[in-house]
């Protein structure tokens, strides 16, 4: 297990992607402030990041500059997650109305592409369901699909996220930082995802989410179906897909749905396989781009 006090050096392709400056704005949706990360050319069709659940928008940071060339790439932080405002009570038909409006706000003139990682792959699939006809298609990244995602269970059964706990100084609260389910990472993505996942709190420093967007009904998770779009899972070689994906592949959409696995990764693959992210992300949304697939 790879944990920050290990060697944290980092290449130069991810130091040149984390210090590409993205345009910061904001958007309001249904009473909530929703913040947003924007990079490449505004205009046209672009990629909508949604990240996963605890995490925030610049879980994409060494990832978003990368798919960057030529198109827009927009990266919201979803209601009750880093920048953004909390609200009482969370579902993911207002996360994907949120991920709609921050596709527009952040310059994205055409229809998208959403792809989101384990909680935020729920989220690109309900947007697939409500928003289809106005999107170019969605992609799942490890999503579980028909199941809790980690953080989701780790809550439910009382091991992780409440109480949130307040620590005296921010190198505290960075040094507990964990992924769930644990598994190895690059060290110097880890060490750039937990530096940016703590806020000043009073009394000290905490993470940036609510602890409140675990504590909802189950059925809160379950995707709305069909999706009316073309949609991909990526499922990581050894994530929360591994032996199950056949058995998905028709459940998402109610047709047949391609699964593009990701070699050697487990369900955080943006901390330990972000270049081969990068790679099929970058040749999915160029077949597309030439071979535009019917949904």
């Amino acid at each position: 297990m790879t944990y920050l006090g290990e060697r944290t050096e980092a290449p130069a392709w991810f130091l040149d992607a984390v210090a590409t400056a993205p345009e910061i704005g904001e958007v309001e949706v249904a009473g909530a402030v929703i913040a947003y990360r924007a990079w490449g050319p505004p205009g046209g069709d672009g990629i909508v990041l949604v990240h996963g659940g605890a995490a925030h928008s610049r879980w994409w940071d060494h990832i978003a500059p990368l798919l960057a060339a030529g198109i827009r790439v927009v990266a919201p932080d979803l209601s009750g997650h880093g920048d953004s405002s909390h609200r009482d009570r969370y579902s993911l038909d207002l996360w994907a109305e949120e991920v709609m409006a921050a596709a527009g706000a952040g310059g994205i003139d055409g229809p998208p592409f959403i792809i989101g990682h384990s909680m935020g792959g729920f989220v690109a699939l309900r947007a697939g369901a409500r928003y289809g006809r106005d999107l170019r298609a969605v992609v799942a990244v490890d999503s579980p699909l028909r199941d809790f995602t980690p953080e989701e269970r780790a809550a439910r059964e009382g091991q992780a996220f409440a109480p949130q706990r307040v620590y005296p100084t921010a190198e505290d609260a960075i040094a507990r930082f964990r992924t769930l389910p644990p598994q190895d990472t690059l060290p110097f993505v880890l060490k750039h995802v937990a530096e940016t996942s703590v806020r000043e709190v009073e009394g000290g420093w905490s993470w940036k989410f609510d602890p409140g967007v675990f504590h909802r009904d189950p059925a809160v998770f379950e995707p709305v179906l069909p999706v009316d779009c073309p949609a991909i899972l990526m499922p990581g070689e050894y994530g929360l897909l591994a032996g199950h994906t056949p058995n998905l592949l028709t459940d998402v959409a109610g047709r047949p749905v391609p699964a593009i696995e990701i070699p050697q990764a487990a369900h955080h693959v943006m901390l330990d396989s972000p270049l081969t992210l990068i790679t099929s992300l970058r040749a999915l949304i160029a077949a597309w781009n030439r071979w535009p697939p019917t949904g």
